[in-house]
C-alpha cells in the first residue's frame, strides 16, 4: 500500500525518523510521498527521497504560504522538478478557513502553480478547506486535469464534480472519526479514491490524539473495507493501483 500524503520532515517524525520508516516497512506500506509546502519544505521532501528509495517527494507552495511566496517560486520550483524522485506538484490550493495568505493571493499562487503543473505534465496536490467553488473555478480556468483533493472533507456532489474534471480523492484518518465522510466513501467509485495519512497530523482511531504517521495509513484502508462491505485487500490492490497511475514517475 502507498501513503499518499505524509510530512516526514516535521520534526514529530523527522527525530524518529529512521524508526518511522521501519514501522511503516513492517505494516507493508511499500511506498510513502512526502508532501512539500513551501520552498524549504519541498527541499527537505527531496532530501528525504534521496535517502531512502521508497519515499518520493512533491513540491509546492500551500496556500498558508502564498503571501511568503518569492518573486521567483515558479523557477525555482520548475528547476527542482526535473529531480527523478518528484512526483507531482503540491501541497497547493486554497484555505478561506484560516485564510492565513489574503484570498486573491491565494488564488493567483494556485493557478499559476496548476498551470506549471500542467507545462511539466505532472499530477497536483491539493488542499482545500471552505474554498470549494473557487477551487473548482480555478482549476477549470487553468485547464489542469491530474490530481488529486486531498484529505477530501467536502460533499459527495463536489467529489463527483472534481472527479469528472480527472481528479481523485483521497482520505485520512479522518474517516474514522467523522461520520459525514461515510456517504462519500459510499457513493464514490473505489477507482477514484486513495489513502493518506498526512501525518503527524489526524491520526485514526485507535492512535487519535498521538502522533500520526504512515504505518497507520492501514487504518484508513480498513475503514473505507468496512464502510463499502468490501475486503480489506480489494481497497490495498486499487488505491495503489490509482496512486501508480496517478503519480507515475513512481513506478517509471
Amino acid at each position: 500500500m502507498i501513503d499518499t500524503h505524509c510530512h516526514l520532515y516535521d520534526e514529530k517524525l523527522y527525530s524518529n525518523l529512521e524508526q518511522i520508516i521501519i514501522n511503516a516497512n513492517d505494516a507493508n506500506i511499500e511506498k510513502m510521498i512526502c508532501i512539500g509546502d513551501n520552498l524549504a519544505t519541498s527541499e527537505k521532501s527531496i532530501k528525504i527521497s534521496e535517502t531512502y528509495q521508497n519515499i518520493y517527494a512533491t513540491i509546492g507552495i500551500h496556500p498558508h504560504e502564498a503571501k511568503n511566496a518569492p518573486i521567483s517560486y515558479l523557477s525555482i520550483l520548475e528547476k527542482k522538478a526535473i529531480h527523478n524522485k518528484v512526483v507531482a506538484i503540491g501541497e497547493i490550493g486554497l484555505d478561506y478557513y484560516y485564510n492565513f495568505s489574503d484570498s486573491d493571493i491565494q488564488k493567483k499562487v494556485f493557478f499559476d502553480q496548476l498551470k506549471l503543473a500542467k507545462k511539466l505534465n505532472l499530477p497536483s496536490v491539493i488542499h482545500c478547506r471552505d474554498a470549494y467553488e473557487d477551487l473548482y473555478t480555478t482549476i477549470l480556468k487553468s485547464e489542469h486535469n491530474k490530481g488529486v483533493i486531498h484529505c477530501f472533507s467536502g460533499s459527495v456532489e463536489f467529489a463527483k464534480k472534481i472527479i469528472d474534471l480527472g481528479f481523485y480523492i483521497s482520505f485520512t484518518g479522518m474517516i474514522t472519526f467523522v461520520k459525514e465522510l461515510e456517504i462519500v466513501i459510499k457513493e464514490i467509485d473505489l477507482k477514484h479514491i486513495m489513502v493518506e495519512t498526512d501525518s503527524p497530523y489526524l491520526a485514526p482511531i485507535p492512535y487519535r490524539g498521538k502522533i500520526n504517521q504512515p504505518a497507520y495509513v492501514n487504518k484508513v484502508a480498513e475503514k473505507i473495507a468496512e464502510i463499502k462491505n468490501i475486503s480489506l485487500e480489494e481497497v490495498e490492490k486499487t488505491t495503489t493501483n490509482n496512486a501508480n497511475l496517478l503519480f507515475n514517475k513512481i513506478v517509471q
